[in-house]
């Protein structure tokens, strides 16, 4: 039986194996790198990655990382593309080919297929001497001295190699384009992390819920406004621009300060000065603004004209964090 400390152990040197085998990409890049880079930069057609076996699976993740970031991008299966998917590739379309040992079968039926298309073919592979290797316009060199694997068999390194050279390729394209956070987001529109980067303040307030009082309300007026509205707080408005605010902290702090209440208006207890956040700003922003004042609260206000009141608990509700 495999004890703890066995398995721990085992873990362990698979992860240095791995970490050990990225480093080494380093010293393999060289021109054929950076010129691919360059090809897929300037391509008018769709960069379409293709392989076999494991590699095809890291094809696959390659490609939804390039098309989340701005590269178009088409997988495809090296087997399905020799037995009809080939129509795939259309002229001026740039195509990575994957292959650990680029000897594969397929790999050597597919490779010249692709160059009698005329399409610029990227090889990426352990083996530059290999068929892939010798047949490609450019390389891609994913070597790696063995794999994780206990019998130097399973795909380990290897697909480890090819992903995260998959990964650098596309942050060159990242960097190439300026891609920004405001590209990513329409990629990413759903989720929280779609939310985080789209979602706008104005998206999330509640118009029939709007507390607000004027400044000469008494102060009964501005607790039933608190409660009913039930956001914990009211806007003191004065033609329509905000002038403060009063939170139901407010308004205990007065009632254990003052005996007689008779008279108090609301300009007497507010706050002046209140944070705001415009309603085109991002929600995230919001949030951000929150957590620096420790306050649960934000007035919306354009130019002064008071829009809302936006609650942590509307942030929370759409799940940004």
């Amino acid at each position: 039986m495999i004890n703890k400390d066995a398995i721990l152990a085992s873990a362990k040197k698979t992860i240095l194996s791995e970490s050990e085998s990225i480093a080494n990409l380093v010293q393999f890049l060289d021109d054929d790198f950076a010129k691919a880079a360059e090809i897929i930069y300037n391509s008018k057609g769709r960069l379409i990655v293709t392989g076999i076996g494991k590699s095809a699976l890291i094809a696959a993740k390659i490609v939804a990382t390039l098309n989340s970031t701005g590269t178009p991008s088409m997988f495809l299966h090296a087997a399905e593309a020799i037995h009809g998917d080939l129509g795939m590739v259309q002229p001026g379309d740039v195509v990575i080919c994957i292959s650990k040992s680029g000897n594969s079968p397929e790999i050597k039926v597919l490779v010249p297929l692709l160059k009698r298309f005329g399409n610029v073919l990227i090889g990426m592979t352990a083996n530059k001497n290999s068929f892939l290797g010798k047949e490609s316009d450019f390389v891609l060199n994913a070597y790696v001295e063995s794999e994780a694997c206990p019998n130097n068999l399973a795909p380990t390194n290897s697909t480890t190699a090819q992903l995260v050279l998959g990964d650098a390729i596309a942050v060159c394209l990242m960097e190439m384009r300026n891609f920004t956070s405001e590209d990513f987001a329409k990629y990413h529109p759903g989720g929280a992390l779609g939310k985080k980067l789209l979602l706008r303040v104005g998206d999330m307030l509640d118009g029939t819920h709007k507390p607000e009082v004027a400044p000469e309300s008494s102060i009964k007026t501005a607790i039933i406004e608190i409660s009913e509205k039930r956001l914990g707080v009211t806007a003191v408005i004065e033609n329509n621009k905000v002038i403060g605010i009063i939170t139901d902290g407010d308004i205990r702090r007065m009632l254990n300060d003052r005996d007689n209440i008779a008279g108090v208006t609301a300009a007497d207890i507010m706050t002046r000065n209140p944070k705001t956040i415009r309603s085109t700003d991002m929600a995230a922003e919001a949030l951000n603004t929150m957590e620096n004042h420790s306050i649960t609260q934000l007035v919306v206000a354009d130019d002064g004209e008071y829009k809302g009141i936006l609650h942590l608990h509307d942030i929370l509700k759409e799940g940004i964090v």
